[in-house]
C-alpha cells in the first residue's frame, strides 16, 4: 500500500508539471514581446508609479533612440525548454529532477554610434520533477541577434547562466536581463530581417575550454 501510495503521488506530481508546463509554453509569443522602457519595467516588476527617467539627448547628426528599429524577440525553436534528469537518465517522466520553461519576453534597443545595444528580458519559471530538484538551479541562456532569410546569419550571440532558489512549492519564477548584446547598426535594406532570438543553452554551463601554454 506505501508503494502505491508513492506511485500515485509521483504520477500526480508528472501530471502537475505536464500541465504547468503547457500552459507556460502557451504564453510565449512574438505578439507578446515589448520594447519601450516603461513596459519593459512593468513586465518584470517595476512599479507603473516611478517616474520616467529623462533619456538623453541623441548626439548630433543620431537618431533618437524612439526611431531605432528594434527587432521583434522570439524564442528559438526547440530551446523553449530545459529539463534535466536524474543521474545518467534523460530528463523524461519519473526521472525529471526540473524543468524550466520561458513565458514571457521584452528588448529595449539603444543606439551608440555604429553599434545598439540590446535589453534583452527573459521571464520563466522552473519547476521541480518527481526525481527531485536541488535547493538551486543554474538556469542556462543564450541570446542572439540574427539575419534571417535564405541561410540566416548569426549577427551576435552570447551565453549566460542565472541561478534560481527553489522553494518546497517546487515551481519558481526566474527573470534575467542581458544587458550587453551588441551589434552593428544594420542597414536600411537589412533592418527588417534582423530577429532577436532566445533559448536555453546547456553548452551555456560547460567549462570555458583551458588556453593551451605556448611550448617552450
Amino acid at each position: 500500500m506505501k508503494e502505491l501510495r508513492s506511485l500515485r503521488k509521483a504520477l500526480r506530481r508528472g501530471s502537475a508539471i505536464a500541465l504547468a508546463l503547457s500552459v507556460s509554453l502557451a504564453a510565449v509569443s512574438p505578439v507578446g514581446a515589448q520594447s519601450l522602457t516603461d513596459r519593459f519595467k512593468s513586465l518584470f516588476g517595476g512599479k507603473s508609479d516611478e517616474p520616467a527617467q529623462p533619456k538623453p539627448a541623441p548626439a548630433p547628426g543620431q537618431p533618437a533612440d524612439d526611431d531605432i528599429d528594434c527587432p521583434q524577440v522570439t524564442v528559438r525553436a526547440g530551446a523553449s525548454t530545459f529539463g534535466v534528469g536524474a543521474t545518467g537518465k534523460p530528463a523524461v517522466g519519473n526521472d525529471v529532477r526540473y524543468q524550466a520553461s520561458i513565458t514571457k519576453m521584452a528588448r529595449e534597443c539603444i543606439r551608440n554610434g555604429a553599434e545598439i545595444t540590446a535589453r534583452i528580458g527573459i521571464q520563466g519559471r522552473v519547476i521541480a520533477g518527481p526525481a527531485g530538484a536541488p535547493s538551486t538551479v543554474e538556469v542556462p541562456l543564450r541570446v542572439a541577434v540574427v539575419l534571417g532569410g535564405v541561410g540566416e546569419k548569426v549577427i551576435a550571440s552570447k551565453a549566460y547562466r542565472t541561478t534560481v532558489e527553489m522553494s518546497e512549492g517546487g515551481s519558481v519564477p526566474f527573470t534575467f536581463v542581458a544587458e550587453d548584446l551588441t551589434y552593428p547598426v544594420p542597414s536600411a535594406a537589412t533592418a527588417d530581417s534582423y530577429v532577436f532570438y532566445v533559448g536555453f543553452d546547456p553548452q551555456a554551463l560547460s567549462p570555458e575550454p583551458k588556453a593551451r601554454g605556448k611550448k617552450k
